[in-house]
Protein backbone atom coordinates (compact mmCIF):
# COMPACT_ATOMS: atom_id res chain seq x y z
CA UNK A 1 0.00 0.00 0.00
CA UNK A 2 1.46 3.46 -0.96
CA UNK A 3 0.46 5.24 1.99
CA UNK A 4 1.57 2.41 4.66
CA UNK A 5 5.02 2.72 2.33
CA UNK A 6 5.49 6.27 2.08
CA UNK A 7 4.52 7.12 6.10
CA UNK A 8 6.99 3.92 7.31
CA UNK A 9 9.99 5.23 5.10
CA UNK A 10 9.46 8.96 6.13
CA UNK A 11 9.70 7.81 9.72
CA UNK A 12 12.55 5.40 9.14
CA UNK A 13 14.38 7.24 6.97
CA UNK A 14 14.08 10.82 9.86
CA UNK A 15 14.88 8.80 12.70
CA UNK A 16 17.72 6.98 11.50
CA UNK A 17 19.34 10.14 10.21
CA UNK A 18 19.55 11.82 13.68
CA UNK A 19 23.29 12.12 15.34
CA UNK A 20 23.89 9.57 18.09
CA UNK A 21 26.31 10.87 20.97
CA UNK A 22 27.77 9.31 24.02
CA UNK A 23 28.28 10.91 27.14
CA UNK A 24 30.39 9.61 30.43
CA UNK A 25 28.50 11.70 33.52
CA UNK A 26 27.83 14.83 31.50
CA UNK A 27 30.50 14.69 29.42
CA UNK A 28 30.72 14.14 25.76
CA UNK A 29 32.94 11.59 24.45
CA UNK A 30 33.76 12.12 20.93
CA UNK A 31 35.94 8.81 20.04
CA UNK A 32 35.04 5.61 21.81
CA UNK A 33 34.64 1.95 20.63
CA UNK A 34 31.04 2.19 21.25
CA UNK A 35 30.57 4.53 19.00
CA UNK A 36 32.62 2.85 15.99
CA UNK A 37 30.25 0.34 16.26
CA UNK A 38 27.15 2.46 16.10
CA UNK A 39 28.71 4.17 12.92
CA UNK A 40 29.57 0.83 11.13
CA UNK A 41 27.49 -1.99 12.44
CA UNK A 42 28.23 -4.35 10.05
CA UNK A 43 30.15 -4.97 6.86
CA UNK A 44 26.37 -4.60 5.25
CA UNK A 45 25.03 -1.87 7.36
CA UNK A 46 25.99 1.50 7.63
CA UNK A 47 24.35 3.35 10.05
CA UNK A 48 22.26 5.27 8.40
CA UNK A 49 20.70 1.64 6.82
CA UNK A 50 20.70 -0.60 10.05
CA UNK A 51 19.37 2.23 12.07
CA UNK A 52 16.04 2.91 8.66
CA UNK A 53 15.80 -1.28 9.29
CA UNK A 54 15.23 -1.36 12.71
CA UNK A 55 12.55 1.49 12.73
CA UNK A 56 11.06 -0.07 9.32
CA UNK A 57 10.48 -3.10 10.94
CA UNK A 58 9.62 -1.86 14.18
CA UNK A 59 6.79 0.79 12.81
CA UNK A 60 5.65 -2.02 9.97
CA UNK A 61 5.38 -5.15 12.63
CA UNK A 62 5.26 -3.81 15.62
CA UNK A 63 8.40 -5.53 16.68
CA UNK A 64 12.06 -4.87 16.15
CA UNK A 65 15.01 -7.59 16.91
CA UNK A 66 18.92 -6.19 16.70
CA UNK A 67 21.73 -9.62 16.98
CA UNK A 68 24.65 -8.90 18.32
CA UNK A 69 28.18 -10.76 17.24
CA UNK A 70 30.90 -11.03 18.92
CA UNK A 71 33.07 -13.59 20.94
CA UNK A 72 32.05 -14.81 24.60
CA UNK A 73 32.51 -12.48 27.53
CA UNK A 74 33.46 -9.52 25.15
CA UNK A 75 32.01 -6.51 23.86
CA UNK A 76 30.33 -7.13 20.75
CA UNK A 77 31.74 -5.77 17.03
CA UNK A 78 28.80 -6.30 14.38
CA UNK A 79 24.92 -5.67 15.12
CA UNK A 80 22.60 -6.70 12.92
CA UNK A 81 18.83 -6.10 12.45
CA UNK A 82 16.79 -9.39 12.25
CA UNK A 83 13.30 -9.55 10.13
CA UNK A 84 10.78 -9.72 12.27
CA UNK A 85 8.65 -12.73 10.91
CA UNK A 86 11.50 -15.09 10.97
CA UNK A 87 11.86 -14.59 14.90
CA UNK A 88 9.99 -16.52 17.43
CA UNK A 89 9.04 -16.37 20.69
CA UNK A 90 10.01 -19.43 23.06
CA UNK A 91 7.76 -18.44 25.84
CA UNK A 92 9.31 -18.84 29.31
CA UNK A 93 6.58 -21.08 31.73
CA UNK A 94 7.72 -18.57 35.08
CA UNK A 95 7.16 -15.05 34.13
CA UNK A 96 6.96 -12.45 31.62
CA UNK A 97 10.48 -13.16 30.12
CA UNK A 98 10.79 -15.17 27.11
CA UNK A 99 13.20 -18.35 27.67
CA UNK A 100 14.55 -17.80 24.00
CA UNK A 101 14.54 -16.37 20.47
CA UNK A 102 14.46 -18.86 17.56
CA UNK A 103 15.38 -17.37 14.38
CA UNK A 104 13.26 -19.70 11.77
CA UNK A 105 13.77 -20.00 7.95
CA UNK A 106 11.45 -21.89 5.79
CA UNK A 107 10.30 -23.79 8.53
CA UNK A 108 13.16 -24.78 10.51
CA UNK A 109 14.94 -23.08 13.45
CA UNK A 110 18.06 -22.19 12.66
CA UNK A 111 19.77 -20.72 15.71
CA UNK A 112 17.97 -20.26 18.83
CA UNK A 113 19.63 -17.46 21.18
CA UNK A 114 18.95 -18.26 25.19
CA UNK A 115 17.82 -15.19 27.37
CA UNK A 116 19.18 -15.23 30.79
CA UNK A 117 16.30 -15.61 33.04
CA UNK A 118 17.75 -13.78 36.40
CA UNK A 119 19.02 -10.35 34.18
CA UNK A 120 16.52 -10.44 30.82
CA UNK A 121 19.78 -10.33 29.03
CA UNK A 122 20.45 -11.94 25.21
CA UNK A 123 22.13 -11.70 22.33
CA UNK A 124 19.06 -10.76 20.57
CA UNK A 125 17.15 -7.18 21.63
CA UNK A 126 13.67 -7.10 21.27
CA UNK A 127 11.72 -3.52 20.75
CA UNK A 128 8.49 -3.51 20.34
CA UNK A 129 5.51 -1.49 20.76
CA UNK A 130 2.69 -1.86 23.54
CA UNK A 131 0.36 -4.88 22.90
CA UNK A 132 -2.49 -4.83 25.36
CA UNK A 133 -2.98 -8.06 24.10
CA UNK A 134 0.16 -10.12 23.81
CA UNK A 135 3.08 -10.48 26.83
CA UNK A 136 5.55 -10.91 24.17
CA UNK A 137 5.29 -9.67 20.63
CA UNK A 138 4.30 -5.52 19.87
CA UNK A 139 1.26 -4.21 18.04
CA UNK A 140 1.50 -3.05 14.22
CA UNK A 141 0.10 0.23 13.53
CA UNK A 142 -0.94 -1.79 10.45
CA UNK A 143 -3.03 -4.34 12.41
CA UNK A 144 -4.84 -1.20 13.57
CA UNK A 145 -5.23 0.42 10.01
CA UNK A 146 -5.85 -2.77 8.48
CA UNK A 147 -10.00 -1.83 7.42
CA UNK A 148 -8.61 0.84 6.02
CA UNK A 149 -5.77 -0.23 4.27
CA UNK A 150 -8.11 -3.17 2.77
CA UNK A 151 -10.79 -0.41 1.73
CA UNK A 152 -7.90 1.78 -0.10
CA UNK A 153 -6.38 -1.11 -1.67
CA UNK A 154 -9.74 -2.50 -2.94
CA UNK A 155 -10.95 0.96 -4.23
CA UNK A 156 -7.88 0.43 -6.23
CA UNK A 157 -8.66 -3.03 -7.12
CA UNK A 158 -11.76 -2.29 -8.40
CA UNK A 159 -10.88 1.32 -10.32
CA UNK A 160 -8.69 -0.92 -12.24
CA UNK A 161 -11.02 -3.20 -12.92
CA UNK A 162 -13.64 -1.06 -14.27
CA UNK A 163 -10.83 0.62 -16.77
CA UNK A 164 -9.94 -2.80 -17.81
CA UNK A 165 -13.65 -3.81 -18.82
CA UNK A 166 -14.87 -0.88 -19.67
CA UNK A 167 -18.68 -1.30 -18.48
CA UNK A 168 -20.11 -2.02 -14.87
CA UNK A 169 -22.49 -4.82 -14.76
CA UNK A 170 -24.50 -4.19 -11.45
CA UNK A 171 -27.98 -4.47 -10.95
CA UNK A 172 -30.91 -7.68 -11.13
CA UNK A 173 -31.51 -10.21 -14.06
CA UNK A 174 -34.85 -10.42 -14.52
CA UNK A 175 -36.91 -13.89 -16.23
CA UNK A 176 -39.65 -12.83 -18.22
CA UNK A 177 -40.91 -16.32 -20.30
CA UNK A 178 -44.64 -17.30 -20.25
CA UNK A 179 -45.99 -20.32 -20.41
CA UNK A 180 -49.09 -21.59 -22.69
CA UNK A 181 -52.12 -19.86 -20.44
CA UNK A 182 -50.09 -16.49 -20.61
CA UNK A 183 -49.05 -17.19 -16.72
CA UNK A 184 -45.19 -15.83 -15.52
CA UNK A 185 -42.82 -19.23 -15.79
CA UNK A 186 -40.61 -19.59 -12.59
CA UNK A 187 -37.05 -20.87 -12.55
CA UNK A 188 -36.35 -24.89 -10.99
CA UNK A 189 -33.78 -24.73 -7.98
CA UNK A 190 -31.54 -26.27 -10.29
CA UNK A 191 -31.60 -23.86 -13.18
CA UNK A 192 -31.04 -20.78 -10.43
CA UNK A 193 -28.22 -22.32 -8.62
CA UNK A 194 -26.86 -22.84 -11.94
CA UNK A 195 -27.23 -19.06 -12.52
CA UNK A 196 -26.08 -18.13 -9.41
CA UNK A 197 -22.71 -20.55 -9.43
CA UNK A 198 -22.18 -19.08 -12.89
CA UNK A 199 -22.63 -14.89 -11.97
CA UNK A 200 -20.32 -15.57 -9.04
CA UNK A 201 -17.69 -17.38 -11.02
CA UNK A 202 -17.01 -14.44 -13.96
CA UNK A 203 -18.55 -11.45 -12.23
CA UNK A 204 -18.27 -11.47 -8.33
CA UNK A 205 -15.00 -9.75 -6.81
CA UNK A 206 -12.83 -6.77 -7.75
CA UNK A 207 -11.23 -8.36 -10.24
CA UNK A 208 -14.43 -8.84 -12.30
CA UNK A 209 -15.68 -5.74 -11.83
CA UNK A 210 -16.86 -3.74 -15.11
CA UNK A 211 -16.99 -6.91 -17.12
CA UNK A 212 -19.43 -6.96 -19.40
CA UNK A 213 -22.99 -9.42 -19.39
CA UNK A 214 -24.09 -11.50 -22.69
CA UNK A 215 -27.73 -12.55 -21.54
CA UNK A 216 -29.71 -15.15 -24.22
CA UNK A 217 -33.18 -16.03 -23.90
CA UNK A 218 -35.83 -14.32 -21.89
CA UNK A 219 -33.66 -12.61 -19.54
CA UNK A 220 -33.08 -8.54 -19.41
CA UNK A 221 -30.83 -6.60 -17.17
CA UNK A 222 -31.89 -3.79 -15.10
CA UNK A 223 -29.26 -1.49 -14.23
CA UNK A 224 -29.28 -0.82 -9.98
CA UNK A 225 -25.99 0.00 -9.07
CA UNK A 226 -24.03 3.17 -8.44
CA UNK A 227 -21.01 3.93 -10.41
CA UNK A 228 -18.22 5.17 -8.81
CA UNK A 229 -19.07 8.52 -9.09
CA UNK A 230 -21.86 7.58 -7.11
CA UNK A 231 -19.68 5.85 -5.13
CA UNK A 232 -17.11 8.68 -4.68
CA UNK A 233 -14.17 6.73 -4.80
CA UNK A 234 -12.35 10.06 -4.51
CA UNK A 235 -13.10 10.65 -1.43
CA UNK A 236 -13.03 7.02 -0.26
CA UNK A 237 -9.58 6.50 -0.71
CA UNK A 238 -8.82 9.94 0.89
CA UNK A 239 -10.57 9.67 3.99
CA UNK A 240 -9.04 6.20 4.02
CA UNK A 241 -5.75 7.43 3.27
CA UNK A 242 -5.73 10.09 5.77
CA UNK A 243 -6.82 7.52 8.59
CA UNK A 244 -3.73 5.21 7.85
CA UNK A 245 -1.62 8.17 8.11
CA UNK A 246 -3.22 8.87 11.62
CA UNK A 247 -1.98 6.01 13.30
CA UNK A 248 1.54 6.69 11.80
CA UNK A 249 1.81 10.57 12.67
CA UNK A 250 -0.59 13.74 13.45
CA UNK A 251 -1.69 15.57 9.91
CA UNK A 252 -1.49 19.09 9.61
CA UNK A 253 -2.24 22.02 6.81
CA UNK A 254 0.58 24.04 7.49
CA UNK A 255 4.00 21.98 5.73
CA UNK A 256 6.71 23.91 8.37
CA UNK A 257 4.11 22.69 11.15
CA UNK A 258 3.74 19.57 9.67
CA UNK A 259 7.32 18.92 9.93
CA UNK A 260 7.88 19.50 13.67
CA UNK A 261 4.73 17.89 14.81
CA UNK A 262 6.57 15.09 12.74
CA UNK A 263 9.73 14.71 14.73
CA UNK A 264 7.80 15.70 18.23
CA UNK A 265 4.95 13.97 18.12
CA UNK A 266 6.49 11.01 16.04
CA UNK A 267 10.14 11.05 15.92
CA UNK A 268 11.21 11.59 18.78
CA UNK A 269 9.49 8.92 20.61
CA UNK A 270 10.47 6.67 18.34
CA UNK A 271 14.43 7.92 19.11
CA UNK A 272 13.87 7.87 23.10
CA UNK A 273 11.99 4.03 22.85
CA UNK A 274 15.31 3.07 20.97
CA UNK A 275 17.87 5.24 23.15
CA UNK A 276 16.39 3.52 25.94
CA UNK A 277 17.09 -0.17 24.87
CA UNK A 278 20.37 0.43 23.75
CA UNK A 279 21.13 1.92 27.44
CA UNK A 280 19.83 -0.66 28.34
CA UNK A 281 20.82 -3.18 26.37
CA UNK A 282 24.10 -2.57 24.64
CA UNK A 283 26.12 0.12 26.67
CA UNK A 284 26.33 -1.83 29.62
CA UNK A 285 28.93 -3.86 27.94
CA UNK A 286 31.16 -0.55 27.56
CA UNK A 287 30.82 0.54 31.24
CA UNK A 288 28.02 1.57 33.37
CA UNK A 289 28.70 4.98 33.44
CA UNK A 290 28.22 5.66 29.87
CA UNK A 291 25.04 6.55 28.48
CA UNK A 292 24.12 7.45 24.60
CA UNK A 293 21.83 10.13 23.59
CA UNK A 294 20.64 11.30 20.87
CA UNK A 295 21.14 14.98 19.32
CA UNK A 296 17.83 16.42 19.20
CA UNK A 297 19.46 19.60 18.19
CA UNK A 298 21.09 18.16 14.72
CA UNK A 299 17.25 17.69 13.68
CA UNK A 300 16.79 20.79 10.87
CA UNK A 301 13.12 20.61 11.20
CA UNK A 302 13.45 21.80 15.48
CA UNK A 303 15.54 25.32 14.03
CA UNK A 304 12.13 27.08 14.54
CA UNK A 305 10.80 25.48 18.29
CA UNK A 306 14.73 26.29 18.85
CA UNK A 307 13.83 30.28 18.07
CA UNK A 308 10.72 30.70 19.75
CA UNK A 309 12.60 29.72 22.80
CA UNK A 310 15.46 32.05 22.61
CA UNK A 311 13.19 34.70 21.34
CA UNK A 312 11.08 33.81 24.62
CA UNK A 313 13.69 33.55 26.48
CA UNK A 314 14.95 37.22 25.60
CA UNK A 315 11.47 38.53 25.96
CA UNK A 316 11.63 37.50 29.63
CA UNK A 317 14.96 38.77 30.30
CA UNK A 318 14.23 41.78 28.50
CA UNK A 319 10.91 42.63 30.83
CA UNK A 320 12.10 41.68 33.92
CA UNK A 321 10.36 38.16 34.58
CA UNK A 322 13.65 36.55 34.09
CA UNK A 323 17.36 37.02 35.61
CA UNK A 324 20.21 36.71 32.85
CA UNK A 325 21.26 33.65 35.49
CA UNK A 326 17.73 32.37 35.11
Amino acid sequence: NAVVYRCVNELANAASRVQLDLFRGGQEIENHPLLDLLHNPSPNYGQVEFFQAVYAYLLISGNSYILQNGPDNTVPYELYPLRPDRIRIVPSKLGMLPEAYQYVLQGQVKDTYPVDRKTGSSEVKHIKLFNPLDDFYGLSPIMAASMDIDQHNLSNKHNVALLQNGARPSGAIVFKPKDETGGDVQLSDTQRSQILSDLNERFQGPKNAGRPMLLEGDFDWKSMGMSPKDMDFTSLKNFSARDIALVYSQTYSNLAEARLALYTETVIPLLDRLQSDLNEWLVPQYGDDLEIKYNIDSIPAMAEQRRRVFESVTSGVQNGILTRNE
